[in-house]
């Protein structure tokens, strides 16, 4: 997207915002791998993303995929996984991964899909929303500050199985 083209964007432009199928894999998959390149953590693996996104597809009860489409190019994308906190005796989501294409970043569809995101987590009874992001990437945690996220005293610990 030049210049120009984003400049449209911002003025004349209403994505669509709707939940993946399975026929976004291939261009889901694609801009993961842009998420996993920029990501200390992570490397872009097709084959695994394409795995996860079509397990989140294929059960509404395991999360949501959803996306920014402008016409047949899908813009950005958001997966939101659900669970229930014992904390709160309610039901939560963990969003797993916000990407927007390179070329459509600066546009403010990323805040518009995470507006979105935020709805349909609402409408769908979640009561929280809880992230992780790389903790060199101030830009993404000015990004959710932004959006009224705050950072949690709780440390992210992982370990690999299997």
């Amino acid at each position: 997207m030049s210049k120009h083209e984003l400049a449209n964007y911002k003025k004349n432009t209403v994505p669509i915002f709707e939940r993946a199928s399975a026929a976004d894999i291939p261009a889901l998959s694609e801009l993961l791998s842009v998420l996993f390149a920029q990501e200390i953590e992570f490397q872009p693996n097709e084959a695994a993303q394409c795995k996860g996104l079509s397990a989140i597809i294929s059960n509404p009860d395991l999360g949501v995929i959803l996306l920014a489409r402008e016409g047949s190019t899908i813009l950005a994308m958001v997966n939101l996984l659900f669970t229930v906190s014992t904390a709160i005796g309610e039901r939560v989501a963990l969003l797993e991964d916000m990407v927007v294409s390179p070329s459509a970043r600066g546009s403010g569809v990323g805040s518009d899909l995470l507006n979105h995101a935020m709805d349909f987590a609402r409408l769908h009874g979640v009561k929280r929303i809880t992230l992780l992001t790389d903790r060199e990437n101030t830009s993404a945690q000015r990004f959710y500050a932004k959006h009224g996220f705050s950072r949690s005293t709780m440390v992210a610990l992982r370990r690999t199985i299997g």
